[in-house]
């Protein structure tokens, strides 16, 4: 008895003292800022260290990590995670939003060993699309190359996307009404009011082709996996999570302090964060106009 209560004491003296600080953050932090850094379980209403939410996720086989995709302290968390994940037990692979199948064959020779890893040109190497701030998602790419860690493409191509535009596909009856008229208004907004049907049917095809790819590749992954995406991709109520009908993921949301915070039909877990200061990505729309 004395020797469990021993090795069990042990056990948690290894956890504690292995655990690492979070990285400092980028945005400015609100007065409020108790939770900043710890996770909600939706489920139970418990919140959870940073290092409590390693050990929830560290027995799933498959994670989606939402993020907010301008919030620096949210790619730096993202990180931290992965690292944190993979000390606990090996990360199997990575998959990305970001990553498309036409820069799968790149990848694939830099982790075969093919092609020679040259840290200075590996935007170069991937064909990286600008669209994704390097400087953002690089140390997260080079991490799981220097890890050895499987990376991933999980969207969709370019000329994927132009044949569903052209050819919109059916919209899934998984989605409930409510959720399907928010989609739309979010793709609306997005395009800053400049979409109109049928183009916005034709893009709400795009969004959900890129949910089921995800899916697919979540599925097809040697585990454990994670996804990175953004939080409408990985919510349980309108994305990848709709469309795969078993091996259900667990769903954590980077949230930011302030906003409402969403329960256990979107998310497992929302894990706190300071605000990305508000960009009016529409203002060109507007001066457009003028």
């Amino acid at each position: 008895m004395k020797r469990g209560i021993l090795a069990g004491l042990l056990a948690v003296w290894v956890s504690v003292s292995a655990a690492e600080p979070l990285p400092a953050w980028q945005n400015a932090v609100p007065e409020q800022a108790d939770r900043l850094g710890q996770a909600l379980d939706t489920a139970s209403g418990q919140w959870l260290s940073a290092e409590q939410l390693v050990q929830r996720l560290a027995g799933a086989d498959r994670v989606l990590l939402g993020e907010q995709h301008d919030n620096d302290d949210h790619h730096r968390l993202q990180l931290w995670l992965l690292q944190r994940l993979h000390q606990q037990r090996p990360q199997a692979s990575l998959l990305l939003e970001m990553l498309t199948p036409a820069q799968q064959p790149a990848l694939d020779e830099l982790q075969n060993g093919t092609a020679d890893l040259q840290s200075d040109q590996l935007p170069e190497q991937l064909q990286w699309n600008p669209g994704w701030p390097w400087d953002a998602y690089g140390p997260i790419v080079s991490w799981a190359l220097d890890s050895g860690i499987r990376l991933g493409a999980a969207n969709l191509d370019r000329d994927e996307i132009g044949a569903l535009y052209h050819d919109p596909v059916m919209i899934s009856p998984h989605y409930p009404e409510p959720v399907l008229a928010e989609l739309r208004q979010t793709i609306e907004a997005s395009h800053c009011g400049q979409i109109a049907e049928p183009q916005l049917s034709a893009m709400l095809g795009i969004q959900q082709q890129r949910d089921v790819r995800m899916g697919e590749e979540l599925v097809a992954a040697a585990v454990p996996t994670l996804l990175l995406a953004g939080n409408f991709h990985v919510r349980k109520d309108l994305g990848v999570p709709l469309h795969m009908e078993a091996a259900a993921p667990v769903v954590v949301m980077l949230h930011e302090a302030g906003k409402p915070l969403p329960g256990a039909e979107q998310a497992d877990y929302l894990w706190l964060t300071p605000a990305a200061p508000e960009q009016d990505h529409c203002a060109q729309w507007r001066q457009g106009g003028d």
